[in-house]
């Protein structure tokens, strides 16, 4: 398969609901133990739980990993961005 320049290409891996690592990130916008919002490939994604930390950030490999206790993770655009964000990304951009 050929991926041109350009082409989006993000992995999420989670185990157990306690691990989280995902590829692609651009940039870390926000986070606390409960929320994180990220920049990635294929969008903004946001991350809630509880007790959740930055385990490891390498921007340059657009790689993030994230422990605690998830909750869930939902990408911010089309139909989820006006009805699930009314965190952080929600009261940013109104």
């Amino acid at each position: 398969m050929d991926q041109g320049k350009g082409a989006k290409r993000q992995e999420v891996r989670m185990l157990n609901r306690k691990l989280m690592d995902i590829t692609g990130v651009l940039n870390v916008e926000s986070f606390d133990n409960e929320e994180f919002l990220l920049e990635t490939e294929c969008g903004y994604l946001t991350i809630r739980g509880q007790n959740l930390h930055m385990k490891n950030l390498s921007l340059e490999q657009g790689l993030v990993t994230i422990e605690g206790l998830i909750h869930s993770f939902v990408y911010l655009d089309g139909a989820s961005a006006g009805s699930k964000s009314k965190g952080l990304f929600g009261k940013l951009f109104k």
